[in-house]
């Protein structure tokens, strides 16, 4: 495996790019249905190869929801980094006005 390969994989998993990790279910669908899946699995009842098939698609689903919520908090932590570069900037001027008014 390259180190290309390697860097895609990374940014697959830290829900960089969402749409293309799973364009085929939104956050609230793959929560709804993890709930489901635990309600299910909590209830019994089922075979033994049923839950190992329910506990691994609820796995998945929790994968897509954790890739959601990474992706989500990678957008917060770009926009306020954005805020808190915009806001430093114009601190500077503040205090260049400042200045100039004392001098």
């Amino acid at each position: 495996m390259s180190t290309e390969d390697l860097g895609s994989a990374d940014e697959a998993r830290s829900g960089a790019r969402l749409e293309a990790d799973h364009p085929e279910i939104g956050y609230e669908a793959a929560r709804a249905e993890l709930g489901d899946v635990v309600r299910r699995l909590e209830s019994g009842g089922q075979t033994l190869e049923e839950s190992l098939a329910l506990w691994q698609r609820g796995e998945e689903l929790a994968d897509i929801c954790e890739r959601w919520l990474s992706g989500a908090t990678a957008r917060l932590n770009a926009v306020i980094a954005a805020h808190e570069r915009g806001s430093g900037a114009a601190r500077p001027d503040e205090s260049t006005a400042a200045n100039r008014s004392q001098t």
